[in-house]
């Protein structure tokens, strides 16, 4: 027997990967957010062949169902992470300057 479940140290590392992650990402510069989506959405790719080879080996209905559910939540944090990608891209590209409307009968 064990003198700690494994699912106290698991709950441990969930709860600590919460933290720093919560951390990371608040304390990058916003020159940085573009890059480190770029980077996310690749982990979140990974995760989703990850998924769907648990998926794969499981025999339970619980273990298929929740390797569904990850392939899901992981394929929803690429195609977002992609979407805010575009718009922060979106803001660094320059804008064309609308001339000013003519005033008619401003001459006159």
């Amino acid at each position: 027997m064990d003198p700690v479940s494994h699912t106290v140290i698991n709950l441990i590392i969930f709860v600590l990967a919460i933290y720093v992650g919560y951390h990371v990402v608040w304390t990058v510069t916003p020159a940085l957010h573009t890059p480190l989506m770029a980077v996310t959405n690749a982990v979140s790719a990974i995760v989703i062949v990850g998924a769907m080879l648990a998926a794969a080996l499981t025999e339970t209905w619980l273990g298929k169902s929740m390797g569904v559910l990850a392939v899901a939540l992981a394929a929803v944090n690429v195609f977002g992470g992609f979407l805010v990608t575009r718009r922060m891209l979106e803001m660094f590209k320059k804008k064309e300057r609308k001339s000013a409307p003519k005033a008619e009968g401003a001459g006159q």
